[in-house]
């Protein structure tokens, strides 16, 4: 599991099955201190969330089929949940992390 930020939607008219009606998005992994780095990540949205958000991500697909509730889904990461705060063991997050 890793916290990310939702960069963007992802709009694919044609794909398996198991996605028709779900929402996709685009997130990127963000450092413990809130930046942004590495490549973007395509992940299925069982929450509901927007753009701009930070969220936690599942990244394994035995999870992410289990909560997308399918077993057939073709999902290798899931956004399960949003991100208030994060408490750092030597203070909290820099303003520009939030």
């Amino acid at each position: 599991m890793f916290i990310a930020r939702v960069v963007g939607d992802v709009v694919a008219t044609h794909r398996h099955g198991e996605l028709q009606g779900r929402k996709l998005l685009l997130v990127r992994r963000l450092t413990t201190h809130g930046h942004e780095e590495g490549a973007e990540l395509v992940a299925l949205d069982v929450i509901g969330v927007g753009v701009g958000e930070r969220v936690l991500v599942v990244q394994e697909g035995g999870a992410a089929r289990a909560l997308s509730k399918s077993a057939r889904v073709p999902a290798q990461a899931v956004v399960v949940g949003v991100v208030d705060r994060v408490d750092l063991v030597d203070g909290e997050v820099p303003e520009e992390g939030r």
